[in-house]
């Protein structure tokens, strides 16, 4: 994401620009709802707490402009409030545990590919959702969110060689799940004469 588009849409909403705010709704709310949705395990309470999320910010718009990073800002803020609820949940003890996390691998525009690739990405999905939590959370805001290491160590309060660490982890264990699942993945190459 282009940082002066940001930095733009930051002064528009300070002035009160509504057209501005629906644009930054529009380019985060999915990505930000699929994150919360990693954490509380609900994609409608996830929907719920990221227009939370937004109504803050468009009541506290005066104070933008003061805001570093603001993609960081929007993740941290999603994060904080998802846990927020999951505190909330716990103290109700009425926590409905969900085996949920949504994620879309591709879009493909023509029946022929969407046969060919559905095996793949369900495949693919069901390698991310074998990882750890944690490990499922920093793959996801790195490879699908597009944030940094270093954003994603400032979201996540730890530190960037943990997030490379988390990384090197997820890859290999998606690697090893999805060669286990196809037969065609060579483990050697060998050479007949």
């Amino acid at each position: 994401m282009n940082e002066d588009l940001l930095q733009t849409l930051k002064e528009q909403i300070a002035a009160g620009d509504q057209l501005a705010f629906r644009k930054l709704f529009d380019l985060y709310a999915k990505k930000l709802t699929l994150f919360s949705a990693s954490i509380i395990r609900s994609a409608d309470e996830a929907r719920e707490i990221v227009d939370e999320v937004f109504v803050k910010i468009w009541r506290k718009r005066a104070e933008l402009p003061s805001v570093q990073n603001l993609r960081v800002y929007l993740y941290t803020a999603t994060k904080n409030t998802s846990l927020n609820y999951l505190s909330a949940k716990a103290r109700e003890s009425a926590t409905e545990p969900f085996d949920f996390f949504d994620i879309q691998l591709t879009d493909g525009d023509s029946p022929e590919k969407k046969m060919i690739t559905s095996e793949l990405a369900r495949k693919i999905a069901s390698a991310i959702d074998a990882l750890p939590p944690r490990c499922k959370m920093v793959f996801k805001l790195v490879r699908e969110d597009g944030l940094s290491y270093k954003e994603v160590a400032r979201v996540l309060n730890i530190s960037p060689k943990t997030v490379d660490a988390q990384m090197v982890i997820a890859v290999k264990q998606i690697s090893e799940k999805l060669r286990l699942s196809f037969d065609f993945f060579p483990t050697r190459v060998s050479r007949k004469n």
